[in-house]
C-alpha cells in the first residue's frame, strides 16, 4: 500500500467530545418558537423525525438537512409555519447545542504534528447541521486552519458509509484512497465505509461508541495523541 499523504477525521466523538445530552431538551427552544401551545408534542415529533433521518445511515445513506427536518415535522403536525419562523426555530435549536460542543484538547496539537510532517488533513462528518455552525466551533477552538478540507453530509447527497461521501473528501484533498487514512469512532459508518473505498481506517472508540457490526479497523487508538506515531509507522 502507498505511503500516507492525508488523514481524514470524523467529527462527533472523534475530534469533538461526545456530548451526552437529552435531545428533547435541545429541541425545546425550537418547539417553543414553532408552536408555544404544543411544545411537548412538537418536541417529540422533532425528535422522531431526527431519529428517522439517522436511520438512513444504515438503510440508504440518504443525507438530511436541518431545514428539511423542521419542515417535515411541522408538516406532519399540520402546523402552518412561515419560512422565517422555521429559520428562527433552527437558530434556536443550534444555539441550544452551543454549550455542549467541545473539542478534544488533543485535537489541535495532534493536527499540528500531522501538518508539520507534510500530511494533508480533512474532515468528513455525518450531520444535518449547516456548514456555518460547524465552522463556527472549529474556528472558535482553533481547528479550522488545521483542516485543509471540511466536508459535511448536509451538503452532500449521501452520508457515510456511502462511497460517494468518502470520494468527496478524497477528491477535495486530491489524494488517492490508498494514500489516505480515516479516523473515526463508528465501526459501520467510519471504518467499514473508509475501507470500502480503499482507505486505511483507525478506530478511536469511546464509551458511547455504538457496538454495531462493522469492519475490522487497521488500528485502534485510545487517544488522538497516539495517531501521529501510528501513521509514521506506516
Amino acid at each position: 500500500m502507498s505511503s500516507v499523504e492525508a488523514v481524514v477525521f470524523d467529527w462527533g466523538g472523534t475530534l469533538s467530545v461526545w456530548a451526552d445530552v437529552d435531545l428533547l431538551d435541545l429541541w425545546q427552544a425550537c418547539a417553543e418558537r414553532l408552536a408555544p401551545e404544543r411544545v411537548a408534542e412538537v418536541c417529540a415529533q422533532l425528535a422522531a423525525v431526527e431519529q428517522r433521518a439517522w436511520e438512513h445511515v444504515v438503510t440508504d445513506q440518504r443525507s438530511s438537512r436541518l431545514a428539511d427536518l423542521l419542515a417535515e415535522a411541522t408538516r406532519e403536525l399540520g402546523l402552518d409555519v412561515t419560512d422565517s419562523a422555521l429559520e428562527l426555530a433552527a437558530t434556536r435549536y443550534l444555539d441550544a447545542w452551543t454549550p455542549h460542543v467541545l473539542h478534544d484538547p488533543e485535537a489541535a496539537p495532534m493536527l499540528r504534528v500531522l501538518r508539520g510532517r507534510g500530511l494533508r488533513t480533512g474532515l468528513l462528518s455525518n450531520t444535518h447541521w449547516p456548514r456555518a455552525f460547524h465552522e463556527h466551533f472549529l474556528e472558535r477552538d482553533g481547528l479550522s486552519d488545521l483542516l485543509d478540507v471540511r466536508c459535511y453530509s448536509s451538503e452532500l447527497a449521501h452520508t457515510k458509509p456511502h462511497p460517494e461521501a468518502f470520494r468527496a473528501v478524497l477528491t477535495a484533498l486530491d489524494v488517492a484512497p490508498g494514500q489516505a487514512v480515516f479516523v473515526g469512532d463508528r465501526p459501520f459508518d467510519d471504518i467499514g465505509g473508509a475501507q470500502g473505498v480503499g482507505m486505511r481506517a483507525v478506530l478511536r472508540p469511546h464509551r458511547a461508541t455504538p457496538m454495531t457490526p462493522g469492519a475490522t479497523p487497521d488500528a485502534v487508538i485510545g487517544s488522538l495523541a497516539e495517531l501521529p506515531d501510528l501513521i509514521a509507522s506506516w
